[in-house]
């Protein structure tokens, strides 16, 4: 009864779904596209060889699955890989991490049909759904079609599982349907367990173990050695916090360029005018990619450049932590062995934001005026910042392995998955 009442609010909001797509689509024309795979119409060919599916909503979940992806495809050359997302920038950033090596599609919208004529299709042996995604219709069709489904790199926040308890008639089938879950941490398993999970593994984090191009981080480097001014990046910034940072900043020295780099780029132009209004001189690097003596901010507007904007900057302060959000993704700045500053919510990288104030490699700030303060402490305190900065190397070398910890699984549920191919009848 709960599906159904589900499935019956969706259909109703098919118009809604339509109109945001055209609305989104006026600043990232991709969400213009495919809009038949959205409802579970591919046009293509179906795959010949046996499918192993992954699912990486947008370009979080891109990036931290993109090791686990390539081990996947390397360790089962006999089968095609299909990795699905639901973002404009996420389907940009899989082609640009995967190329030609992995077929790239839209996951449907959550309707009975669509992810019946999507399972038809593609017909995958497994599929790897990456941190949060559980989807009710999707994973009932996934049982039914005999799929082995694993949630890979889960976290679930106390917020966010009080939510899906709300609404256990609905969740508790869809989590429990789980042939498996491989979780960041031990919380978030006890959390997964309680909420109806039935197999949950302790595997840590995939975004421990990305891979950082190596190239992004030597233009980087020699950027800022051209540039020859402190740099304070403000990562992943969304909403309503650019305007707080800045505002919070110091009297100007005539030397310190502030790199922001919005989270969504559908937000480049608004930062922009935001930006101009405040009254700072600035530049973009999509039109300047070096920044002039006088601008105090360049908005760093493109995309697949992350480690370069590490290795350009000296302090990194990581956005959706000012808003209640729940933070983004510190991992690669550490990694990049730049000192952190994070605000105050950062419960959706929990587990990772205790390691990184445990080992020395982050500050939190209670809000955007503190961390300025912390930010600007650093700048001015080059051993700090350096041991700040190798404090958050040696952690994430600490932490790699997670990769290899999926593989097994993964390899695993192929093996139940082929042998349940070769008993089972075919279907009509």
């Amino acid at each position: 009864m709960w599906r159904a009442l589900y499935t019956l609010a969706l259909s109703a909001a098919a118009p809604f779904l339509l109109l945001r797509l055209w609305w989104r689509g006026r600043r990232e024309s991709g969400y213009r596209l495919w809009i038949g795979e959205r409802f579970g119409s591919y046009g293509e060919e179906p795959l010949q060889r046996p499918v192993l599916w992954l699912h990486a909503v947008s370009v979080g979940e891109a990036r931290a699955s993109a090791a686990l992806v390539h081990a996947l495809a390397t360790a089962n050359a006999g089968y095609e890989v299909l990795v699905t997302c639901m973002t404009a920038a996420g389907r940009e950033t899989l082609k640009e991490l995967h190329g030609e090596s992995v077929r790239v599609a839209w996951l449907p919208y959550d309707y009975p049909g669509a992810v019946r004529r999507f399972l038809e299709h593609f017909r995958p042996r497994v599929g790897v759904l990456v941190e949060t995604e559980i989807w009710p219709n999707l994973l009932h069709a996934c049982s039914a079609f005999g799929v082995q489904v694993l949630l890979a790199n889960a976290r679930m926040s106390e917020k966010s599982a009080r939510r899906y308890d709300r609404w256990r008639g609905l969740t508790r089938p869809a989590v429990a349907s789980l042939s498996a879950v491989c979780a960041q941490s031990g919380e978030d398993a006890a959390r997964l367990r309680a909420l109806g999970a039935r197999r949950v593994e302790v595997s840590g984090n995939l975004k421990f173990d990305s891979a950082p191009d190596d190239a992004k981080r030597a233009e980087g480097g020699a950027w800022r050695e051209r540039l020859g001014r402190p740099v304070l990046l403000l990562a992943s910034t969304r909403e309503g916090e650019e305007k707080m940072l800045l505002e919070a900043m110091p009297a100007w020295d005539e030397r310190l360029l502030v790199l922001i780099v919005p989270r969504h780029p559908r937000r480049f132009d608004e930062v922009s005018v935001l930006v101009a209004k405040d009254g700072f001189q600035m530049s973009r690097r999509s039109r300047n990619p070096m920044p002039a003596s006088k601008d105090r901010v360049h908005l760093g507007d493109t995309m697949g450049e992350m480690d370069f904007y590490y290795a350009a900057s000296e302090v990194a302060i990581i956005g959706g932590s000012f808003v209640p959000r729940g933070g983004q993704n510190l991992i690669e700045a550490c990694a990049a062995g730049v000192p952190v500053v994070l605000g105050p919510s950062m419960f959706n990288f929990a587990e990772a934001t205790r390691l990184a104030l445990e080992a020395g490699a982050a500050i939190q700030a209670a809000d955007a005026a503190a961390a300025i303060r912390e930010a600007s402490g650093l700048l001015a305190d080059p051993g700090k910042s350096a041991a700040m900065g190798q404090a958050g190397k040696k952690l994430c070398a600490a932490h790699r392995g997670a990769t290899q910890k999926h593989l097994l699984l993964c390899d695993e549920l192929l093996e139940a998955a082929a042998m349940a191919a070769v008993t089972a009848p075919t279907r009509g």
